[in-house]
């Protein structure tokens, strides 16, 4: 008797709190997904555009994803958003390199809009995909709990090697130096290499972004270290080879794609830094200043 009593007590409490938490998600819906959406120069397609002999240009207007040729195969650096991989490898194939051509996939930071499509590219070439340690776990977590900005997902991607700061990758002639560039992301990568334009060899750097677009900078409990990465990344992108700036986001070195690769405003690697810098030292001054406010 006490038994069936405590059993309906029981089942009664559950109804009760079953009916409560009904009535409050009626009350109040789940939050709604929301989609990441990007400007459409970012999504626009364009045929590949040379910037030197051995370096095209095979992503978007507003997204870098670069193609650099050897004797031994082709290189891929960043590959722009997810939606990508199909425009990637049709304009691979129009500079004749065919999806086995493709060796080695490298990038500059894991955020969804420049390694979106590197794992269905690694699927379809069979190209292994270099890396450093801290970009390698946002890369195989698609994008999942980034410091900044939560979840901006992707597929996942497996690293095959991890580089070391300074390290040279090696495909036939083409030798690319990998530079740590952290800030933007603690992982971001540079990437400089050698190439030929107009009949001269030519120092070309490919440069992570440098902004800090709506981050915590002052006392970030997830990054702690943050403002003196940024620093100490302008000092280095500063000092680096630097005949021909590339980006990530095409207008940030000066660059326009469209019929043509166009630099309409010729930009430094020293100049890139100190834009950055200047940017950097406003945003944190704002953020102090809203800090001292609100204390």
């Amino acid at each position: 008797m006490k038994i069936t009593t405590a059993r309906t007590l029981l089942a009664a409490t559950a109804l009760t709190l079953f009916s409560a938490t009904g009535a409050a998600a009626a009350a109040e819906p789940l939050r709604q997904l929301q989609a990441y959406e990007v400007p459409a120069t970012w999504r626009q397609p364009i045929e590949p555009l040379q910037i030197a002999e051995n370096t095209w240009q095979i992503g978007t207007a507003g997204l870098s994803a670069l193609l650099l040729k050897t004797s031994e195969g082709a290189v891929l650096i960043d590959g722009g958003m997810p939606q990508m991989a199909e425009l990637l490898l049709t304009n691979m194939g129009k500079l004749g390199v065919a999806p086995g051509d493709l060796k080695l996939i490298l990038h500059s930071h894991a955020h969804a809009d420049h390694s979106g499509p590197l794992a269905a590219v690694k699927r379809a070439t069979g190209a292994q995909l270099l890396s450093n340690a801290q970009s390698a776990v946002l890369l195989a977590r698609g994008g999942a709990d980034d410091l900044h900005f939560g979840d901006l997902l992707y597929p996942p991607v497996s690293v095959d090697r991890i580089l070391q700061d300074g390290e040279v990758v090696t495909l036939g002639e083409l030798e690319l130096q990998a530079h740590f560039t952290p800030g933007h992301t603690p992982g971001s990568l540079s990437w400089t290499w050698t190439d030929t334009r107009a009949g001269k060899s030519v120092h070309i750097a490919y440069v992570d972004s440098l902004s800090a677009p709506g981050y915590q900078l002052v006392d970030n409990p997830r990054y702690p270290m943050i403002i003196d990465d940024y620093r100490e990344t302008f000092a280095r992108v500063a000092q680096l080879p630097c005949d021909l700036l590339l980006t990530p986001h095409p207008g940030g070195s000066g660059w326009q794609y469209g019929a043509r690769a166009e630099q309409a405003e010729t930009i430094s690697c020293a100049t890139y830094a100190d834009n950055a810098r200047r940017k950097l030292d406003k945003q944190i001054a704002k953020e102090r200043g809203e800090q001292g406010s609100r204390g």
